[in-house]
């Protein structure tokens, strides 16, 4: 009997794909075409023109099909593709973590090194003669000045400073850090001080004292910030350790970059010389409106005195304010506080970021906690002068010396 029913018309198809064997031998028992692996032909060459080249075949045997050689890798890609290794997770997290520390170190870096050089290191305190003994603590002078350097026409009639020549000093505080609280004492500028002998800061040549008895303002207006510092020392028995000076175009800038300030005012203000013009409650102020509320003293009750009060209270909210996570972890506001800070401030040449540093995080406590902030003791005036509690102020200077706990209690 034959493959094919006799009558099937296919019976002729002779070779073709498809038809059983007419071999009398079966099909299995052949030995298979010897297919082996060479050269690839050229393009468009051989049966199926590009197509890749099969596995060799000798004597029935698959010689590496299984074993994925036909499109090259090894086999078992484990899901990530063939011949694909599986990703080494704990090498790429660590080079994460070694770029990212990288470029925190170098951010921070940069940025130092950036605030450093723009702090303006004028003041030489190794001018000062005559100095008291350092204490225990740190003790910064930090002054107000009313300088307009800078400033054009339209910005002194905005922030109402006035034209005068020179520079005048509007506040002064001492800010004393160590390991108690900070204290903060404010030095009003009427107070009566004796201006002792001194070298001065251009000429070089030393003036005797003579007893001669001024507000204390007057020593920054006749021969700047190392008559000041010399002034103070002489007068309080207190070491100056750093001096720090700010205008007003620079308190308003930095104020301004930190987003406002919200103060707490007391009680209605309007004072057309300063500006000011406030109603009681709580109020974010801008910079313009702060150097306004800082400067006025003659809507005040009791003038100077009660404006060295609000001066404290707005350094140390302006301190709060910048200390915040808002603005330390935010690039776009702490860069151009930082600037607007640095470019306005005047230091001493021993300054460094690192007692800046100190200074302000102390004045952001000193509203805080066990901080204290007073005006120097006063016991009465004089010709439009206050007069010092000598008595106080001995007792204040030797607490502050030796890093105690204030207990003095001032104006």
């Amino acid at each position: 009997m034959t493959d094919w029913p006799e009558a099937r018309p296919d019976d002729n198809r002779g070779g073709r794909y498809g038809r059983g064997s007419a071999s009398a031998q079966p099909e299995g028992a052949r030995v298979m075409r010897q297919v082996r692996r060479g050269p690839a032909a050229p393009p468009g060459q051989g049966a199926y023109g590009g197509v890749p080249q099969q596995p060799s075949y000798v004597d029935g045997h698959d010689s590496g099909y299984n074993t994925g050689q036909v499109y090259g890798g090894a086999g078992g890609g484990g899901g990530h593709g063939p011949g694909r290794p599986a990703p080494d997770w704990r090498r790429r997290i660590k080079w994460t973590a070694i770029t990212l520390v990288t470029v925190l170190v170098v951010t921070t870096v940069g940025t130092y090194f950036w605030a450093d050089s723009k702090l303006n290191r004028d003041v030489d305190l190794s001018k000062v003669i005559e100095r008291p003994e350092k204490g225990e603590g740190t003790n910064y002078l930090i002054v107000g000045s009313d300088s307009r350097e800078g400033m054009t026409a339209e910005d002194k009639k905005k922030l109402h400073t006035g034209s005068a020549d020179g520079k005048r000093t509007d506040s002064m505080m001492i800010l004393h850090t160590g390991d108690n609280a900070p204290t903060l004492i404010s030095l009003p500028r009427d107070s009566n001080v004796e201006i002792p002998s001194f070298v001065g800061s251009e000429s070089g040549k030393t003036y005797p004292g003579t007893g001669r008895q001024v507000k204390l303002n007057a020593a920054y207006a006749e021969d700047g910030p190392e008559l000041l510092v010399r002034t103070v020392e002489f007068n309080t028995g207190l070491h100056i350790d750093h001096y720090v000076e700010i205008g007003f175009g620079g308190f308003a800038s930095i104020v301004d970059a930190v987003g406002g300030v919200e103060m707490d005012i007391p009680q209605d203000i309007k004072d057309t010389k300063s500006g000011a013009d406030f109603k009681k409650g709580k109020q974010t102020l801008n910079g313009e409106e702060a150097l306004a509320f800082v400067r006025t003293r003659y809507a005040l009750a009791g003038s100077d005195l009660d404006r060295t009060k609000n001066q404290q209270k707005f350094l140390s909210a302006l301190a709060n304010q910048v200390a915040t996570p808002g603005t330390i972890l935010n690039p776009f506001k702490l860069y151009p506080t930082m600037g607007a800070g640095l470019d306005s401030l005047i230091v001493d040449k021993d300054m460094g970021l690192f007692d800046l540093a100190d200074m302000f995080w102390s004045m952001k406590g000193v509203s805080g906690g066990d901080g204290t902030s007073m005006n120097m003791p006063i016991a009465g005036s004089t010709g439009g002068n206050l007069l010092w509690d000598k008595a106080k102020v001995k007792q204040l200077v030797n607490e502050l010396n030796n890093d105690e706990k204030v207990t003095v209690k001032g104006n």
